[in-house]
């Protein structure tokens, strides 16, 4: 497998300011226009520092957004995530790094703290994030589920869980979505699970994690999909992610009944060294 192009340099970050938007020329072309006129959509990923390669679920992730033709936006703000940029508590926006035409990333380990209100809500940062880059129809907020509760405070969102094949990534995933249940009233997930295609447990660990949280939140695991860590990033998305990533946005279309889609938006990113962990 070829090694991931990955990018150094967060002394002089880069800005694109164009964030070009290609002319309508597919199936997706009704998705653009709607998240075009309106705000951009936030997804809230619950970190997981026991899932190795966490950096291959997003990035497959954005490739999905991708692939749709949409442009997204990574604020890591994880237990793992680089420090971010000294120039971040001035303006987030030089401090953003595009890492091909449609996905850009943010290092903000800490910086969800830095915005929180006398209520204990750090709303404003998902706003600051949105205004450092308008281009951006899809926001990923990577962060521990203590950081979603007080950013997603006020959002009913629909909270993306990671997981790997060994029990204890399984245990902190539930625990995750026990904290954003109990404080935030979420009760609708989703799952990004690590794991080898062949894995006679990708099945169970879904279906275990899914009788938890009926039985014991009430809450429910509404879609999984299970991504290879040894894939590449020039890899289609599967049909299942780009279910999950339909569903996320809110679109009742079935991105299988549009192969199309997948070769309409090459997509190529590079990820900085601390968000692709391949080991």
């Amino acid at each position: 497998m070829p090694e991931p192009r990955i990018e150094t340099n967060r002394t002089t970050p880069m800005r694109d300011a164009s964030f070009r938007r290609p002319p309508p020329q597919d199936q997706a072309d009704g998705l653009r226009r709607m998240f075009a006129a309106s705000r951009p959509r936030f997804v809230a990923v619950a970190s997981n520092p026991h899932v190795a390669f966490s950096g291959v679920l997003l990035e497959r992730l954005t490739s999905a957004f991708a692939t749709l033709g949409l442009k997204s936006i990574v604020v890591d703000a994880s237990e793992n995530a680089p420090e971010p940029n000294e120039l971040a508590v001035v303006d987030l926006s030089v401090c953003i790094e595009p890492l091909s035409r449609d996905v850009a990333y943010l290092a903000a380990r800490g910086l969800p703290l830095r915005h929180v209100d006398a209520r204990g809500s750090s709303a404003s940062f998902l706003q600051a994030v949105a205004d450092a880059l308008p281009r951006a129809d899809v926001v990923v907020m990577h962060a521990p589920a203590s950081d979603l509760c007080r950013l997603f405070s006020r959002r009913a969102v629909r909270p993306v869980l990671m997981a790997a094949d060994h029990p204890t990534s399984v245990t902190h995933a539930y625990g995750a979505m026990k904290l954003l249940a109990v404080r935030n009233g979420l009760m609708s997930y989703d799952l990004l699970l690590s794991a080898d295609p062949q894995s006679p447990r990708r099945d169970r660990i879904a279906e275990q994690l899914s009788s938890c949280a009926d039985r014991f939140l009430g809450a429910v695991l509404r879609d999984s999909a299970v991504i290879d860590p040894a894939s590449d990033v020039d890899d289609v998305p599967t049909a299942e992610l780009l279910r999950l990533a339909h569903a996320l946005l809110g679109s009742e279309d079935d991105p299988a009944e549009a192969p199309e889609l997948r070769a309409a938006h090459p997509y190529s990113p590079v990820w900085p060294a601390a968000a692709m962990t391949r080991n």
